[in-house]
C-alpha cells in the first residue's frame, strides 16, 4: 500500500498513513484525466456569446442602387456581411459546451488524479484538521510548518467546517473543497492536495 505523511495541526509530523492501492496507487491514466478537465472548463462556459445576423442588424431595407447597368456587383442590403456596419456571417450564437461523461470514466479519472499527487509525493494528511475560530494566522501557520509556502494547496474536508473555510479564504492559493465536490480540474491544478484524515476514509469508503 502507498504511504502519505500524516501531520497534526501544529505541523508536527506523526507517522505515515498508508492508503489503499486501488485509489491512491494506481497507475494514472491520463486520457481519462483530460477527458475530465475538458468536460470541467466546458461546463464552466456561460455560452452568451452572440452576434448580429443581416436579418438583426438595424437598418438596410432599401436596396443601395438599381440591379443592372452601374458597373457596380449587385446588391440587395447595406446589411449584408460583406458590408461596414453589416450583419457578420456564421457567426456565434447562444449555446451551450455542456457534455456529459460516463461514471467509469469519471471514477477512473478521480482515481488517476489522486494517486499522481501520492506518487509525487504531493498529498499530505492532516489528523483532525479543525479550528475554534476564524484565525487566518493559524492556517497560514499550519501551511508554513508542512512546507506549503509559495504553493498552491487544494484542502479536502469530510464536512463543512466554516472556520476553517473562512480562515483559508483569504490565503492566496489555496482552496477548501469536501469530499462530494473534489473534481480532477482541482486536484491537478492546485500543487499540493492536503485532506483531512477523516476525509481520506470516506473517500476510501466511496470509491473503494
Amino acid at each position: 500500500m502507498a504511504n502519505v505523511k500524516v501531520y497534526d495541526m501544529q505541523g508536527n509530523q506523526l507517522s505515515d498513513m498508508a492508503v489503499k492501492d486501488e485509489i491512491f496507487g494506481i497507475t494514472p491514466n491520463v486520457p481519462a484525466m483530460h477527458i475530465m478537465v475538458k468536460n470541467y472548463l466546458a461546463n464552466q462556459r456561460q455560452g452568451t456569446q452572440s452576434t448580429l445576423t443581416r436579418t438583426e442588424v438595424r437598418g438596410g431595407g432599401k436596396k443601395p442602387w438599381r440591379q443592372k447597368g452601374t458597373g457596380h456587383a449587385r446588391q440587395g442590403s447595406t446589411r449584408s456581411p460583406q458590408w461596414t456596419h453589416g450583419g457578420v456571417a456564421l457567426g456565434p450564437k447562444p449555446r451551450s459546451y455542456r457534455f456529459t461523461v460516463n461514471r467509469k470514466i469519471k471514477r477512473l479519472a478521480l482515481k488517476s488524479a489522486m494517486s499522481s499527487k501520492v506518487a509525487e509525493g504531493q498529498m499530505i494528511v492532516i489528523d483532525n484538521l479543525t479550528l475554534d475560530a476564524y484565525k487566518t494566522k493559524a492556517m497560514v501557520k499550519l501551511l508554513s510548518d508542512i512546507g506549503i509556502t509559495g504553493k498552491k494547496a487544494l484542502i479536502v474536508m469530510p464536512e463543512v467546517n466554516s472556520f476553517v473555510i473562512k480562515s483559508a479564504a483569504n490565503i492566496p492559493g489555496v482552496k477548501t473543497a469536501l469530499t462530494n465536490t473534489i473534481n480532477v480540474y482541482d486536484i491537478l491544478k492546485y500543487d499540493m492536495f492536503i485532506v483531512d484524515s477523516k476525509a481520506v476514509e470516506k473517500i476510501e469508503e466511496v470509491y473503494a
